[in-house]
């Protein structure tokens, strides 16, 4: 009677938590720090976030989830229960239905584990859907009809592409190139053209800031701090946006491709649908300055950034937990 219902978007870089009836309540990043020595979790999202690369030998700051599924199950549980009791989903009388969002190709073991770990914070009931469909339903698209919409969805450790109709997924690839990649593109590359060596929130910052995946795109420069490889002191660099593109275009390229893919394996009709329509792109790595142009130019098809990358996949699983029936009967 008093239970809530909630959607999760678990994702590699951030948890994002939408409760039916407040919206967005918790938008986090997926890490947890633990005492190594006596394995007793120390801080959870923000706060653990922010000892990444910065902890003393004994704490470690963990992130559980890589490319979109779960990698330590036990930490993952730790962060779930953690974030379900920061929003006040459940109490001793009430026991919350969770919604939660994976990628399109984790296997059904990676689902039992996902399910698992959600069923053992003390969910009522767990209904797992597919991150594209649920990211086209928070950008806005109508599904339900008998027309092709097409989706990418950039996230952290995944890119998930899929043509959906009917409410159903037609076609879809799942790929291992995303936020974070582009991060390690931007660390390898200033290491091996500057032999200076940064870290992960560094790179993460020169992506936001100076970033571009078109070639035409941002001509911006910014200063870079780093540990110098040959003399191990702190050095500094100039860094432009021309760099951040060179860095990240064999990574693009291959995401482009599989994009391609996916179009050459969609049916016909739906094909023509997409032309008619274009393409929706949305998650937090698409957020890198120049994605649509770059698509549109490859695919030649129109291609449209969603209103709020970021929040599409939290916002779809707001809308279908108005429609909990329909996942009923998928469940039955």
């Amino acid at each position: 009677m008093f239970s809530k219902d909630i959607g999760i978007d678990l994702g590699t870089a951030n948890v994002l938590i939408f409760v039916k009836g407040q919206g967005i309540v918790l938008n986090e990043p997926s890490v947890v720090a633990i005492d190594s020595e006596t394995k007793r979790p120390l801080a959870v999202g923000k706060e653990a976030r922010n000892m990444l690369g910065r902890t003393p030998g004994k704490v470690h700051a963990i992130q559980p989830m890589k490319e979109g599924v779960i990698a330590d199950f036990e930490i993952t549980e730790i962060m779930l229960d953690y974030f379900i009791r920061k929003v006040n989903a459940k109490s001793f009388f009430s026991r919350p239905r969770i919604l939660i969002c994976c990628p399109t190709n984790v296997t059904q073991v990676e689902k039992n584990a996902i399910k698992e770990a959600a069923e053992r914070t003390g969910a009522r009931k767990v209904y797992l859907e597919e991150e594209p469909k649920v990211a086209a339903v928070g950008a806005g698209l109508d599904i339900a009809k008998p027309v092709g919409n097409m989706v990418i969805d950039i996230g952290g450790g995944t890119t998930d592409i899929a043509v959906l109709s009917l409410g159903e997924t037609v076609t879809s690839a799942s790929i291992k190139i995303a936020g974070i990649t582009f991060d390690n593109d931007i660390i390898r590359y200033i290491k091996d053209k500057y032999k200076l060596l940064i870290g992960d929130r560094t790179a993460e910052e020169i992506k936001m800031t100076i970033g571009t995946v078109y070639k035409e795109g941002r001509n911006e420069k910014m200063q870079v701090r780093g540990r110098d490889l040959v003399t191990g002191l702190p050095h500094s660099i100039n860094f432009s946006s021309k760099e951040v593109e060179e860095a990240l275009r064999e990574s693009v390229h291959n995401l482009i491709t599989k994009v391609k893919n996916v179009l050459e394996e969609t049916p016909p009709e739906l094909s023509s649908d997409i032309i008619e329509n274009g393409i929706v792109i949305t998650g937090g790595g698409a957020m890198v300055e120049g994605f649509d142009q770059l698509f549109a130019k490859e695919l030649k098809v129109p291609v449209f950034m969603a209103e709020s990358p970021l929040t599409c996949v939290v916002e779809g699983t707001g809308i279908l937990l108005e429609n909990l029936y329909i996942l009923e009967k998928k469940a039955v």
